[in-house]
């Protein structure tokens, strides 16, 4: 089937793709533009991964004062060029995640930021629970296993379910743009305010 400029252009405009991708993608789907968006996604979120290594050393600092004026939040996203950085893309990711860490309020950004021994006592809190279940001895690791997984989607930023839509976390949000960007992305930081708490 031959790929048209119009179809190449309707798939830019979708993704934000280049145009030797959007091509090859809809070559590998034969014209079909839904499967090509898929395509697409896959190969950015791939790309990403493969951008990881490399050094992303400029960004944005962005701050998100919630109405009302009680909860605040400062958060810096890094990525390799400031050119990137000042893409309206790049600054909407900044603004909503400052958004999510107002509304879902996590202790860090990854599991790897989070102090061990906050881990290793939900680790026996958790256990204890398993223990006290009534259910046998040889499920309660298990079951610890699978709450601590939840205890990180509910206090890690990149492990939550995005407050916009739950359906994907914001580690893949993430991955998303670099995809897009073609740039390493990373939530460096944050920091979040409430008025009367420390």
């Amino acid at each position: 089937m031959e790929i048209t400029a119009a179809t190449v252009k309707a798939l830019r405009e979708r993704t934000g793709a280049g145009m030797m991708d959007c091509k090859k993608a809809l070559g590998e789907t034969s014209g079909d533009l839904d499967k090509a968006v898929a395509c697409l996604r896959k190969m950015g979120v791939a790309a990403a991964g493969k951008r990881s290594h490399r050094e992303a050393a400029q960004g944005r600092v962005e701050s998100y004062i919630h109405p009302g004026n009680q909860i605040g939040v400062m958060l810096e996203v890094n990525c390799e060029t400031d050119f990137v950085a000042k893409t309206d893309d790049f600054i909407e990711f900044c603004h909503e995640v400052a958004m999510h860490v107002a509304a879902s309020r996590p202790l860090a950004v990854s599991t790897e930021d989070l102090d061990p021994a906050l881990i290793e006592k939900e680790r026996e809190i958790l256990l204890d629970q398993a223990k006290n279940s009534g259910k046998p001895e040889n499920v309660w690791e298990r079951m610890t296993e699978g709450r601590l997984r939840k205890y990180y989607e509910d206090v890690c930023l990149l492990e939550q379910p995005w407050v916009k839509d739950g359906k994907c976390t914001i580690e893949t949000l993430r991955k998303q743009l670099s995809g897009k960007l073609g740039e390493n992305v990373i939530i460096r930081r944050f920091a979040y305010f409430q008025v009367g708490q420390h």
